[in-house]
């Protein structure tokens, strides 16, 4: 039965796939916060002007709308609202299957792929809802806030575990760490977040940034890569 609709439904967004001519249509987007200790680190001092934390928080899900995509070598406007937009480079897992209160041990088996993503963030609105207790949704799920590259099937690369992942800005490195520096790796991260919500193919989880995230300014071109997985970048219009 097709489905009268008031006005044109709009086009599902989606990803493209590492020498495929299909692509991977996208159902949600969530990401990891905090998932690297040295990130955690750093945005806990910033946060509390130097003070720092004995304890830092565990890494927290949020989410972004699907249509905040970006495909991997676009422009973008500076966004509105912000004078402080940061780049956070992650691996992003693209799911083909899913599920409610998936165990770690099955978790894998439901990763389609994965791609190198850039998690947009407009930081003054996020420290600002932050500072009153406030969400901060627009802080993270803005227009062109998910730049992604082309998936690459885990049925050709495996489920990375480790290697380099880094993010520079017009060639000067910002971001470099490890894969194996999350505080949770993909397999915990599926089998977790299916507690919460029901996973499902379409669905892409960004795993977390390591240290060094920063500003960009309008004419800055970032560059990221995960080993063994792929690049992704993006130029902010001037």
């Amino acid at each position: 039965m097709n489905a009268d609709y008031v006005f044109a439904a709009p086009t599902r967004p989606s990803v493209a796939i590492a020498k495929e001519s299909r692509r991977f249509p996208v159902r949600r987007i969530f990401c990891v916060g905090l998932n690297y200790a040295a990130h955690a680190r750093e945005m806990r001092k910033a946060q509390d002007q130097g003070q720092g934390s004995e304890k830092e928080p565990p890494p927290f899900f949020f989410a972004k709308p699907a249509d905040a995509l970006v495909e991997s070598g676009g422009a973008i406007p500076y966004p509105s609202l912000t004078q402080n937009l940061h780049h956070e480079i992650e691996l992003v897992a693209a799911l083909g299957g899913g599920g409610a209160d998936i165990p770690a041990d099955e978790a894998l088996s439901h990763v389609f792929g994965y791609a190198a993503g850039v998690d947009l963030t407009r930081r003054d609105l996020q420290a600002a809802a932050r500072a009153a207790g406030l969400p901060w949704d627009m802080s993270k799920g803005f227009d062109n806030s998910a730049p992604i590259g082309a998936i690459r099937p885990a049925a050709e690369i495996g489920h990375p575990a480790r290697g380099r992942i880094a993010l520079s800005v017009n060639g000067a490195p910002r971001q470099q760490g490890d894969l194996s520096d999350m505080i949770l790796g993909v397999a915990e991260i599926v089998s977790v977040l299916s507690r919460f919500v029901a996973l499902a193919p379409g669905d892409l989880i960004f795993t977390g940034t390591p240290s060094g995230v920063g500003p960009l300014l309008p004419g800055d071109r970032a560059e990221g890569e995960v080993e063994g997985v792929g690049a992704v970048s993006v130029t902010i219009e001037n």
